[in-house]
């Protein structure tokens, strides 16, 4: 297996590996001693980068995540990532969003859940356009100052509220944000019309999600036959807007490159998607450590100029056949005073 590579985190001095392990199904769909094997194994292969978030199974994707890091005492060698935005609570409008409240009181409780007194990343989970970017920004800050957070960054940002946070973050001498989590796969590039092109001007790190197209570019799902009774597709209704027709064209396009190249459909997409100009770290998500296995395989696949003009002709650069690229982007009337 080629030896993972590390790369900067955005500006700062961090290291941290080529792919990032997606702690998403710890918890929901992956019981906590197989999550266990798959955090050890993939620290074993290199990968030193761990991202989950605090409304992952409410909670208890941190409390495996820190529980798997308490039993291996590996936690000094990560870099440990979680987010803050989801609803924690149905019944309480205050336990969502990006407000001061809300994010100082999730963060103490991810601390708890980690089992850990800092975080190296905490990032936001989506914008919240009805919320003052500064209030979040001073909050955020104010937990890095105290030492429970070490950097701070965004998730499905649009390119200028990335550069708005920049803004603000300048005009109020706070802590800017080092990188921006979007979906960017072979079936959504839309991210590279701006989100890419905004990052690699301001030293953003990027750290995309989905680099798999949440499972349809893992090779199991075929035109015309039924869907995996075991994935997403078939359990989410709301999920299955994204299997449309031209997925299929894509994916049947990529499979034949990716016979040809003697590698899985996932390990070229994910190999495609490492190798992207301004990409700093794919977010891997694997419910079993067999998929684990297969994801770290990408390390193997070499991308070719020719690939990439084939890739290309499948699924154009800054094309979309399925909606990922998606948030709460509308602008908002708030100012920095």
């Amino acid at each position: 297996m080629a030896r993972m590579e590390l790369r900067n985190l955005g500006r700062t001095g961090v290291k941290v590996s080529s792919l990032c392990l997606g702690c998403m199904m710890f918890g929901r769909r992956t019981e906590p001693e197989e999550s266990y094997a798959i955090i050890d194994r993939a620290l074993d292969a290199g990968v030193n980068f761990l991202d989950t978030a605090n409304v992952y199974a409410l909670g208890r994707s941190e409390e495996i995540t820190g529980e798997a890091l308490r039993r291996n005492g590996r936690r000094q060698q990560v870099v440990l990532a979680t987010k803050v935005h989801g609803a924690m609570d149905a019944d309480d409008p205050n336990a969502r969003g990006n407000s001061r409240r809300h994010v100082i009181e999730q963060c103490e409780a991810s601390l708890r859940r980690l089992q850990t007194d800092y975080i190296d990343l905490y990032q936001l989970h989506r914008p919240q356009p009805d919320v003052p970017i500064d209030e979040t920004l001073r909050a955020l800050d104010d937990l890095v100052r105290a030492g429970k957070v070490r950097y701070i960054g965004t998730s499905t940002f649009a390119a200028w509220e990335v550069v708005e946070s920049l803004w603000a973050s300048k005009e109020l001498g706070l802590n800017r944000v080092v990188c921006e989590q979007p979906p960017y796969n072979l079936l959504d590039r839309r991210a590279e019309r701006e989100l890419l092109p905004m990052a690699r001007t301001f030293g953003i790190g990027v750290i995309p999600w989905g680099p798999l197209g949440g499972g349809l570019l893992a090779g199991r799902y075929r035109r015309g036959q039924p869907l995996p009774e075991d994935g997403r597709y078939a359990l989410n209704p709301q999920q299955r807007r994204r299997l449309t027709d031209r997925v299929y064209d894509v994916i049947e396009g990529l499979e034949l490159i990716a016979r040809e190249k003697g590698c899985t459909l996932s390990q070229l997409a994910l190999a495609w998607c490492e190798g992207r100009p301004g990409v700093t770290s794919p977010i891997i998500g694997p419910r079993t450590l067999a998929q684990l296995e297969d994801n770290l395989g990408a390390g193997e696949v070499v991308i070719t100029e020719e690939d990439h003009a084939r890739i290309d002709a499948v699924i154009a650069p800054g094309a979309a056949v399925s909606p990922y690229y998606e948030a709460d982007w509308r602008p908002h009337d708030h100012r920095i005073p």
